[in-house]
């Protein structure tokens, strides 16, 4: 689960992409990846934890350059979204 103290992080969804997909790097692919956001953190929980359970989407996310950049940026260590 991720838990931002902000609850209107416009990052979110960019947050648990960076999760989804380090668990993804990580992880054998015979495990089942649930990235969400704490219940009552977040003002658009269910729009965000819907965005990060489509695999396709997460896929299609995945495809874009210019968010993949990001996501990569971010998954650098030492490197933090704020």
């Amino acid at each position: 689960l991720i838990h931002r103290h902000v609850p209107h992080c416009s990052a979110s969804t960019l947050i648990g992409l960076c999760i989804r997909l380090k668990l993804m790097q990580s992880l054998p692919p015979r495990y089942k990846i649930d990235v969400k956001i704490t219940p009552g953190t977040h003002l658009q929980e269910q729009q965000v934890n819907k965005q990060l359970a489509d695999k396709e989407r997460v896929a299609a996310a995945l495809e874009n350059k210019s968010l993949l950049d990001v996501v990569h940026k971010c998954l650098m260590e030492g490197n933090r979204i704020s």
